[in-house]
């Protein structure tokens, strides 16, 4: 029988002083092993930190980070992942609760596998509001729980580049070998999952399960809710991802693929009237017209 692959979960930590003791102990009460756990609180201003480090005293074998001044994500998760053993990673938010027998659906995924370049593993996941309730699925599902539109495997490298939501980031179970050969997150951007996603399904394919693996909590105050704002750093750093995949492309289809999607953005710019976002979506919008016309591929 095949060992069980060593799991690495970094779990990131800001301002979680409601949440954070139940996503840990979603990480330690997991069917599966072994599994590392590397905790990094990045510089919380609640009870966060005393919270975690109470939390340790029954947990001595997990590793804390507690960052003296706050980084963000990007830098955070990149910190821990140069400590990481694991041969797969889990990118855990705090408030983000992990189902019983997730882990072990993805290793099994991996092990079972007939693609050769599998890289990532991600399933569909429960939206659960600050106090836990359920409010719906990432992925709409039909009366048997089985999401209603078939998802994508293998190369997904033009789906991503069309829509962006061909995965539910924070459903996967990463390679390690995938994350450095990425060089970890892009910490010059605002958010890392759809620049990420971009990169390794150029390389690498991915795979889906049709089960629920985590629950993920919407709070007033989390990434997501702030992503529609005007002139904001998310929308800037999806430009740069999206200016960043034209180098990646190799193929007229794909600049088909990559001119999709920053025809949504050239909408979203003028609803948001974020003119100076809008000419430069404009641009690169432009710039795919003429390589497409141009370029030999």
């Amino acid at each position: 029988m095949q060992d069980n692959p060593l799991v690495t979960i970094i779990c990131l930590s800001y301002n979680h002083e409601k949440f954070v003791e139940e996503t840990l102990n979603s990480v330690v009460n997991q069917n599966y092993s072994p599994f590392e756990l590397i905790i990094v609180d990045d510089c919380s201003s609640d009870r966060t930190k005393s919270i975690i480090e109470d939390w340790l005293l029954s947990h001595s074998n997990v590793h804390f980070i507690a960052n003296e001044f706050n980084l963000g994500n990007t830098k955070s998760f990149n910190n821990a992942l140069k400590i990481a053993k694991g041969d797969y990673i889990i990118d855990l938010a705090a408030d983000d609760l992990l189902v019983l027998n997730g882990i072990q659906m993805q290793v099994n995924t991996f092990q079972k596998s007939t693609f050769k370049k599998l890289g990532v593993v991600y399933g569909n996941a429960e939206i659960i509001n600050e106090n836990g309730n359920f409010k719906s699925f990432y992925f709409p599902v039909d009366g048997n729980g089985n999401v209603i539109e078939k998802r994508k495997t293998g190369d997904i490298y033009e789906s991503v580049l069309s829509t962006g939501d061909s995965i539910c980031s924070v459903s996967t179970l990463i390679k390690k070998s995938v994350l450095d050969f990425l060089g970890g997150y892009d910490e010059m951007l605002g958010y890392e999952d759809l620049d990420s996603w971009i990169r390794a399904s150029r390389v690498y394919e991915f795979d889906f399960i049709d089960a629920v693996l985590i629950k993920k909590r919407i709070v007033s105050n989390s990434l997501g809710t702030h992503f529609f704002k005007k002139n904001n750093k998310i929308n800037i750093s999806t430009y740069k991802i999206l200016r960043k995949a034209l180098k990646l492309n190799r193929s007229k289809v794909e600049d088909l693929a990559l001119q999709k999607r920053v025809h949504y953005e050239i909408i979203h710019s003028f609803k948001n009237r974020s003119f100076n976002l809008l000419i430069k979506n404009i641009g690169l919008r432009i710039e795919i017209s003429l390589r497409k016309n141009f370029k030999k591929y």
